[in-house]
């Protein structure tokens, strides 16, 4: 006998003549009348998005996309070599690199954001409080730094202000911001707010949750990666970059114990 209530599903179900998704009949009301980024955005939430809705994860979707030969971009390519019956698997191999230290970064900071407008005490004390438990436990603060992008990361005040440009709230976008400047005045220095701190504050701002955000980066990184397996197939550089790194990393043999 079952112990457990029955589970349900509010997201799709199908007969023989229908497809009907969040509600919607997928033939006559979405094919062709609502655009990825509107589906995505009804997949995840339940409710027909608003334009700012769009706008903003349009934003996040088009920013995330491509950043040059990456380690996700180099697994991707490595394995389409390998395996170039298997798409698919080439596409899988770069989004296992979509964790903590790339890209997937969105939703650490995201939670940070989350902690901040929680605080009793203010966005300012627990900013602060934030950069110096990072700083002493010697960790990244997640959405903070980049290694080429100094002083600043182009890509932030564009997405800011697309954002500052829509009716949204503005509360992840300011908690952003005051987390910015009190890690500046804790580590002493200038640390750029990254494109995932950007993404954070912003999918914040039109409701996704923190636990999904790393989704959003992982959709927008599928269609760079199969770009990239098209230029591959076409233009290939994986050979290269094997030998490369083959002949840059020496051998050195270690004494037996």
């Amino acid at each position: 006998m079952r112990t457990k209530p029955q589970p349900t599903t509010a997201i799709a179900t199908s007969d023989s003549k229908t497809i009907r998704v969040r509600g919607h009949d997928l033939v006559e009301e979405l094919i062709g009348q609502a655009t990825f980024t509107e589906m995505f955005l009804l997949q995840l939430t339940g409710k027909r998005p608003t334009p700012t809705q769009v706008r903003i994860l349009d934003a996040v979707l088009v920013t995330l996309m491509e950043h040059g030969l990456t380690p996700s971009v180099i697994a991707t390519r490595l394995i389409y070599h390998s395996a170039p019956d298997a798409l698919q698997a080439a596409v899988a191999a770069g989004l296992l690199g979509v964790g903590t230290t790339f890209i997937g970064t969105m939703e650490g900071c995201a939670a940070l954001l989350e902690e901040m407008l929680a605080a009793p005490e203010g966005l300012e004390a627990r900013a602060r409080d934030i950069a110096l438990r990072h700083k002493e436990a010697g960790k990244p603060v997640h959405g903070f730094g980049h290694p080429h992008h100094k002083p600043d990361d182009p890509r932030t005040p564009r997405m800011l202000a697309v954002a500052e440009g829509q009716d949204v709230p503005g509360r992840h976008i300011a908690a952003l911001k005051m987390l910015s400047a009190q890690v500046d005045a804790v580590y002493g220095r200038h640390v750029t707010i990254n494109a995932t701190g950007a993404s954070a504050a912003l999918l914040g701002e039109i409701g996704i949750p923190q636990k999904v955000m790393r989704g959003v980066a992982v959709v927008s990184r599928s269609a760079g990666l199969v770009g990239h397996i098209y230029e591959e197939s076409q233009q290939p550089s994986a050979a290269f970059i094997w030998e490369t790194v083959d002949e840059a990393i020496p051998y050195r043999a270690q004494d037996a114990a």
